[in-house]
């Protein structure tokens, strides 16, 4: 029998042609296939107890029994046996480091020297993946479970203040009845983050999902098993908090949350994808324009189905939502500082810091924060609040705090920002301007004074000619510093010349007119 095999309504032409006196090289020039399949059907034919009459009249199974007898012993060579007997060894040796398909053809070519050809050998073994590593389906119920993960790849965004390109994970949810979706970009995927985000997602659905899966992150999983992980105590809370149950994939296998990870798949082609080549200023911002990636995503029909994951949900899955709690489940953290001489206290988790009142210096004080937003306390009573920042080794100041005496005590030493400026433009232009700079990078000007100081103290190391090169210089950067103009002088790379590279130079032609031209 041939590699290939005719289809069964080859067959019954065979056989219809056979009746009507067709010869063997007649039947092949009418079917297009050699003479030697017609003679191998037509023998196998002729080789029963039934007449061709009968056989023309018979169903297909029945049929099929007969044409096709041979054929699986007919196709199979003496290697297939011995070549599907290695199979499983193939398939654990894959596993290990270095092994590809190419050394493991090799390996079974030293041992049987007739084997397989290489080419072969791949495709049968695509052959037997194919069958053997099929892929179930499963059917989904509406609102019974939301599958949630990180992307693989992070988003970016500018900070306008530094210029700083701040790379941020990204949150997925999905809900696979409709395939309903949610993404959004976190400062990091910290514990803290990764609840306000369930929040956030939940909050977009308009409801609560009867459980949660996710993998085995070790903000979630305190200890994976495959039938019992245990789940850390806040995220179990969150859990309890919002009347739900939750579930942990197995390790190392994608398949058991394959909703999510499709959806992450999405999430490159149509939100990655369309925005990356726009440039944002912000997280907000950044968050903002997934959405409305989402929205579009979400109002396309899927393919080959005349309705669109929005009007799954909307219809189907929505009502059947649990109803969202009264309040955000918040995860409160709380930690004891004391009031330095700078009126600013640390957070340790992102050592930032945080004003209070001035006349709270010295004393030791409460600070209960979460993702957004920090309260200080002292003897139980709220003595500042302030937006959560997570900018490490700045400050986040009130002006009331201050005090006004540092004021009065600027203006006697004649520390302000008038005063700076009017020194730098005794050094020259491009200390001015570099001044100018520094008092700008802060909020308020008077953080900025030391530096300002130092700046104009280098004079006496170096020469005002000195001091107002390095500020040029610096200024083709965007930090502006006392370190950096320091390092510059340091370094001697004031001294280097510092030359704008010709972008455009006009070539001589009889065009040209001179001054004469114009008498």
């Amino acid at each position: 029998m041939s590699n290939k095999l005719v289809t069964m309504q080859q067959v019954r032409v065979i056989i219809q042609l056979l009746l009507k006196g067709y010869s063997g090289r007649k039947i092949s020039r009418e079917l297009q296939i050699s003479r030697n399949t017609v003679k191998q059907y037509t023998d196998c034919l002729h080789s029963t107890a039934f007449s061709l009459e009968a056989l023309q009249q018979m169903d297909d199974a029945s049929l099929s029994a007969i044409a096709y007898a041979d054929a699986e012993q007919m196709q199979a060579d003496s290697r297939s046996g011995d070549f599907k007997s290695r199979i499983p060894y193939f398939l654990a040796e894959l596993k290990r480091t270095g092994v590809t398909k190419q050394l493991l053809w090799q390996e079974y070519k030293k041992d049987i020297a007739e084997g397989y050809e290489y080419s072969q050998f791949c495709d049968l073994f695509k052959q037997y993946r194919k069958v053997h590593e099929a892929t179930m389906h499963f059917e989904h119920k509406p609102a019974a479970v939301m599958m949630v993960d990180f992307a693989g790849d992070n988003i970016t965004y500018v900070d306008k203040a530094t210029g700083e390109v701040i790379s941020c994970p990204v949150f997925v949810g999905v809900l696979p009845y409709s395939g309903y979706s949610f993404a959004v970009a976190l400062p990091n995927a910290t514990q803290p983050n990764v609840i306000k985000a369930l929040n956030l997602c939940l909050v977009y659905f308009g409801g609560v999902p009867h459980s949660i899966k996710c993998d085995n992150m070790k903000t979630a999983v305190s200890k994976s098993c495959r039938y019992e992980p245990l789940f850390t105590d806040t995220l179990l809370g969150w859990a309890l908090h919002n009347n739900t149950s939750l579930l942990a994939a197995r390790v190392r296998k994608p398949k058991d949350k394959a909703s999510v990870e499709n959806e992450v798949k999405l999430l490159y082609q149509r939100t990655y994808a369309p925005l990356r080549d726009k440039t944002f200023f912000s997280l907000n911002e950044l968050n903002a324009h997934i959405v409305e990636q989402l929205k579009d995503h979400h109002q396309r029909p899927f393919q080959k189905k005349d309705y669109s994951r929005l009007e799954c949900f909307i219809k189907n899955e929505k009502p059947l939502l649990q109803p969202l709690p009264a309040e955000q489940y918040i995860i409160k953290h709380t930690a004891k500082a004391k009031v330095q001489k700078n009126y600013h206290i640390t957070l340790g988790e992102n050592w930032h810091h945080y004003s209070v009142p001035f006349g709270f210096i010295g004393k030791s004080v409460n600070a209960i924060y979460d993702t957004d937003t920090v309260e200080i306390y002292y003897e139980h009573k709220r003595i500042a609040l302030h937006k959560r920042s997570y900018k490490p080794h700045d400050f986040t100041t009130v002006k009331e705090h201050m005090p006004e005496s540092h004021q009065r005590y600027a203006e006697q030493k004649g520390w302000t920002a008038a005063y700076f400026l009017e020194q730098a433009a005794q050094i020259g232009p491009s200390a001015y301007q570099y001044i100018q700079g520094v008092l700008k990078a802060r909020r308020f000007p008077q953080q900025t004074y030391n530096a300002c100081l130092g700046i104009l103290r280098l004079v006496k190391a170096y020469t005002a000619l000195r001091v107002e090169a390095a500020c040029k210089r610096a200024l083709t950067g965007q930090n502006y510093s006392y370190t950096t103009i320091n390092n510059i002088l340091i370094n001697n790379l004031d001294t280097l010349q510092y030359e704008q590279p010709v972008l455009f130079n006009m070539p001589d032609h009889n065009n040209l007119r001179g001054p004469e031209a114009y008498n």
